[in-house]
């Protein structure tokens, strides 16, 4: 309703806007709820405050604190609320559908279905417990309950195993730019940033320590981390420490982006050899190479016969001049490729784990349930105690529980007297 908005004592005027009333349980938490629609200047919001306070019983929310009523309340679990919240502060596209999916309980419906197999199962097994003796339930009953026991930890072994992608996409990759001093580092930060985030001289070991900065690209977050030119003689202690920094970062490093000097490569006979000796002058392991990216920069200074013997090469590297941008459409283009490849493409993919407590309880319960198909594989049938080892079952379902919000062990008994 449009309608005029006054104080709750003074009944002067404050604005004109919307009033909504939402009837409980249909509203986001469940509870008869009112929304004022009104102008965002910040005298009306803090008059709307002012009148509200008026009224009895009135107070200004806890942060979350509508989030929380509305679990409370049954209307989202736990991955519902953490999706809603990684929707709200959601900086990239992909980000923002990865949030969506889950705010919209894609992820919260896998987890369910697990945990619903293996309520049934421990069903089963506890009917077969129950009853086994007199014949009402057969050795098929436990069988299948042991089937789909295992299946739940295959469905486990394959989402735990994602390379973290989830996480990655949801917390922004980490990028490390690396490579001699004076070949471009600082220069691909600011070409990027356009802005001059990092210093620029042609003084060698300018850069000291990690300079951090977040892009979107190609709707991906990445952290891209300018580092110490890598150098073995420097006395300079404060550059020292910076060059370890910036081996340090590049060792946790999801995505490396390795700077070469055009102008030192143009005479090189063999490429793959010149790049194997600036890796170790560089102090890289060799493993860096399989997260990293090659940026040939300064190409504006190849000769036209150096440039045409290096593109036979290109599939290994990115041309690029950071003085005329040359070559910045392409390697933004390789980036957004190995972003892919590191972060998933959240429009197709199942959901993925987007938190470290997910990946946690999933991997507390796929312990619980090795533990119990083990026992059960090993032990010959006279030999078990399935009431014992039922308990570990139990525990899964509870790890699986705590990742929704919902640990309910009474479920179990509703199955066997409702099937």
């Amino acid at each position: 309703m449009l309608t005029k908005i006054v104080h709750g004592e003074t009944e002067d005027m404050i604005d004109r806007g919307l009033v909504l009333w939402f009837p409980g349980p249909h509203s986001f938490t469940g509870e008869d709820t009112i929304e004022f629609h009104v102008h965002g200047g910040s005298a009306i919001v803090s008059a709307m405050y002012e009148s509200l306070a008026t009224f009895p019983d009135t107070r200004i929310a806890e942060p979350g604190e509508f989030t929380k009523r509305a679990f409370y309340a049954g209307k989202m679990d736990l991955t519902e609320v953490e999706g809603l919240a990684d929707l709200i502060h959601a900086e990239t596209e992909a980000q923002r559908k990865q949030a969506l999916r889950q705010a919209n309980g894609q992820l919260s419906c896998f987890y369910n279905e697990l945990r619903t197999q293996l309520v049934r199962a421990i069903a089963s097994i506890e009917a077969y417990i129950d009853f086994a003796e007199d014949q009402d339930v057969d050795e098929d009953a436990l069988a299948g309950a042991v089937q789909k026991i295992d299946t739940v930890i295959e469905q486990l072994k394959v989402h735990l195993n994602d390379n973290r992608r989830g996480e990655r996409l949801r917390n922004g990759v980490r990028t490390a730019i690396v490579g001699a001093p004076n070949v471009g580092k600082s220069s691909l930060i600011n070409l990027l940033s356009k802005r001059n985030v990092s210093i620029v001289t042609s003084i060698a070991g300018t850069t000291r320590d990690i300079v951090e900065s977040h892009y979107d690209i190609g709707g991906y977050p990445v952290i891209l981390a300018d580092t110490a030119g890598l150098r073995a003689d420097t006395n300079d202690v404060v550059e020292s420490e910076g060059i370890a920094r910036a081996r340090t970062y590049v060792e946790s490093a999801d995505l490396v982006l390795l700077v070469v000097d055009a102008s030192r490569i143009e005479a090189i006979d063999s490429v793959d050899d010149y790049l194997g000796k600036y890796l170790e002058a560089l102090g890289l392991t060799a493993d860096v190479m399989t997260r990293t990216l090659i940026v040939l920069n300064k190409c504006d200074l190849l000769t036209s016969v150096a440039y045409k013997r290096l593109e036979g090469h290109d599939s290994k590297f990115s041309f690029l001049s950071c003085q005329d941008e040359t070559g910045l459409a392409e390697l933004l283009d390789r980036v957004r490729k190995r972003l892919v490849q590191l972060c998933g493409d959240p429009s197709v993919e199942s959901p993925t784990i987007s938190q470290e407590r997910h990946r946690y309880h999933l991997k507390q319960c796929l312990s619980c349930l090795v533990r119990f198909r083990e026992y059960f594989h090993e032990i010959s049938a006279p030999n078990r105690d399935l009431a014992i080892i039922t308990h570990q079952l139990r525990n899964a379902v509870r790890s699986i529980g705590k990742i929704t919000g919902t640990v309910e062990t009474e479920e179990i008994l509703d199955v066997i007297f409702t099937h």
